[in-house]
């Protein structure tokens, strides 16, 4: 065990191992691009779709069934199932990153929403502001922590599941994963295991910091 993780630290710390196109500087640029770009996306078909949801109060049956949904879902069996739609490319991968993302992104918007004091909304109304008024400028400011923690789970969800792109023989730090797999080279899998790991904790650690930054004035 120990000579495995001397082994292990010496491929981590290794120059060569982190230069070049196989290398751990690119595959975690790749990674990153990967799970930034899927969480973007799922950001934009979620975001909006909680939002409605928590401000019009219809819908939540759905709300609330896609959480248990996104845990469900089988990833490496939506990438193949759409691998073999649509061909070798990109597509399966985003696919299933943004069907895992989106689950959280709505089920916390909605949660937000739902937590705004109905009373503020009334006040808002009172006060003659309209539908889109309250939602943009009463609901929504309210919401913004329990939204941003649904974001934050969201990325750290798709950088841990982003490994399925080197399945259908795309890049990514689940290249090493697989390929030490294929080679039977344990300290390759381990140093590809570890890497997401890190990678996953310190994004965590980095919007979780930034989260209670932006909010440090409100009260709980």
């Amino acid at each position: 065990m120990f000579e495995l993780f001397k082994n292990l630290g010496a491929w981590l710390t290794s120059g060569s191992q982190w230069a070049g196109q196989d290398g751990i500087a690119h595959r975690l640029a790749e990674h990153l691009q990967y799970s930034l770009l899927a969480t973007l996306i799922a950001a934009a078909i979620g975001l909006p779709l909680g939002l409605l949801i928590g401000h019009t109060g219809k819908g939540a049956f759905l709300a609330i069934n896609l959480a248990s949904f996104g845990r469900a879902l089988p990833t490496v069996g939506l990438v193949v199932l759409v691998f073999l739609a649509g061909g070798l490319s990109m597509l399966p991968v985003y696919v299933a990153l943004v069907a895992l993302a989106v689950p959280a992104i709505v089920t916390n918007t909605y949660a937000g929403m739902t937590a705004v004091d109905p009373d503020v909304k009334d006040a808002a109304r009172g006060q003659g502001m309209r539908g889109h008024q309250v939602l943009l400028q009463v609901e929504l400011p309210l919401a913004l922590p329990l939204i941003m923690t649904g974001l934050r789970l969201a990325l750290i969800q798709v950088v841990a599941t982003a490994t399925v792109a080197a399945y259908v023989s795309f890049g990514g730090l689940g290249r090493y994963v697989f390929d030490g797999l294929a080679q039977r080279d344990l300290v390759q899998v381990l140093g590809g295991a570890v890497l997401v790991a890190v990678v996953a904790i310190v994004l965590d650690q980095l919007l979780s910091t930034l989260q209670r930054f932006l909010f440090r004035h409100r009260t709980a």
